[in-house]
């Protein structure tokens, strides 16, 4: 009689990525072998492959993994925040908590993205676009923008946290986060909407939020 068939353990998979995702912020992608990341998971190098084709799947897994996390948030902050100026200022919060927990794998995302196999890279550009297209549509109600115009705006507010992948800043954690949820913020805001205030309206992945806009009276 033959053996029953080996099922693959999710856990185990989900260990791996976990491993995977501290050595790669430790010591950087290139660094990492397979068989250190079996070893920090406590499974052997080869083990790894019945999971993960390769160390390239590997990591569209741990890009998936961001990807889909930042997506989840952004869901509860649309379906609890009717307001649109709060939703912008949280979803600038978890933008800033992305950028400050991931940098080493956002870093490598930026290097990487164009070297993955076609079909995973159209998969991650559409959880961007999509991710990237809920800013836009609360920017246009919170603005007289073209759609052109609020896109993008929301690319350059992004483009602005993630400028904190390029270089090192020398600023305590705590500090450059206030820095770049004020510089998102700033190019969110423009003269034809009322400026996103900073204050506490509660919390996302236990940063701050910002309190909504007081609107301008008509003079």
């Amino acid at each position: 009689m033959s053996a029953p068939p080996r099922t693959r353990d999710p856990q185990r998979k989900q260990k791996i990525l976990a491993s995977a995702a501290d050595l790669v912020a430790r010591q950087g992608y290139h660094a990492a072998s397979m068989a250190d990341i079996g070893s920090a998971a406590g499974v052997t190098g080869s083990a790894i492959y019945r999971h993960f084709g390769s160390k390239s799947a590997v990591l569209v897994a741990l890009f998936d993994r961001v990807i889909d996390r930042l997506r989840r948030d952004q869901r509860r902050i649309l379906r609890r925040t009717t307001d649109p100026a709060t939703a912008l200022a949280q979803l600038v919060d978890i933008q800033v908590d992305f950028v400050m927990s991931n940098r080493e794998l956002a870093r490598v995302y930026i290097r990487e993205i164009n070297n993955l196999p076609d079909a995973d890279r159209r998969r991650l550009r559409r959880k961007q676009r999509l991710y990237v297209e809920e800013w836009v549509a609360l920017l246009l109600v919170e603005s007289h923008m073209s759609d052109d115009a609020a896109r993008s705006t929301v690319h350059a507010a992004i483009g602005a946290i993630q400028s904190a992948l390029l270089y090192t800043s020398g600023l305590p954690d705590s500090e450059l986060r206030q820095v770049l949820r004020r510089a998102g913020a700033a190019v969110l805001d423009s003269l034809e909407r009322a400026p996103l205030r900073e204050g506490c309206t509660g919390t996302v992945n236990g940063q701050e939020g910002m309190r909504s806009p007081r609107r301008r009276a008509p003079a």
